[in-house]
């Protein structure tokens, strides 16, 4: 008998390799901070260097660590989700920060992208698909990539388009299937029309 093949962990998030577009980031932030004052240029050099030569997340992580305010977001801080029981939903406006954890466990995970705040160019969502599943939704011109994702018996099912708009985030999802499965798919009629409408309220609101 040959002995089964297992399939490695992946690696905590903080210790995951750092993408160019993750180094990118964080020397905006590190700009960025300067032009506020919290920073003065000798600091901002000297960050700028190691922000460059960054190998993980956790390396970017401690750039940056002291730079954010009271309900400031953290572009490197991660969201986990767990669907337990009852299950969880994240919509409306939110904050994306660049890595995203779902755990579907018995309730489901939906997360819903079409009224987030994302400045960043890509968001890892490491989904765990469990008993009921994890629901992306992302908005038309996104676009995500679920080749990283193992099937499980759930399996994957990606319905967005690979057309990609400028200026765009790219949503990477990896983890499992599990038995529930992986939905990513853009915003169904009912739902488009009703962010339409909650785009043309805001409008007047702020034309008030």
């Amino acid at each position: 008998m040959t002995a089964e093949t297992q399939t490695p962990e992946p690696a905590p998030w903080n210790e995951q390799r750092a993408s160019h577009a993750d180094r990118d980031a964080v020397v905006a932030r590190l700009q960025q901070a300067a032009a506020d004052g919290r920073l003065d240029f000798t600091e901002l050099d000297a960050r700028l260097e190691l922000a460059l030569k960054a190998k993980t997340h956790a390396d970017l992580a401690r750039l940056t660590a002291d730079l954010w305010g009271p309900g400031e977001p953290e572009p490197n801080r991660t969201l986990v989700l767990k669907g337990g029981l009852p299950g969880v939903t994240r919509k409306g406006r939110w904050q994306v920060p660049a890595h995203v954890t779902a755990y579907a466990g018995m309730g489901g995970v939906v997360l819903d992208f079409t009224q987030a705040d994302c400045t960043l160019p890509e968001v890892e969502v490491e989904v765990h698909g469990q008993m009921a599943g994890v629901v992306v939704i992302v908005p038309d011109g996104w676009a995500a990539q679920t080749d990283d994702v193992e099937p499980g018996l759930g399996g994957v099912k990606d319905g967005t388009t690979p057309d990609r708009l400028p200026g765009t985030p790219l949503i990477r999802l990896t983890g499992n299937g599990g038995m529930g499965g992986v939905v990513v798919r853009h915003p169904r009629p009912r739902e488009r029309r009703k962010l339409n409408k909650l785009k043309r309220a805001a409008a007047l609101t702020a034309a008030a």
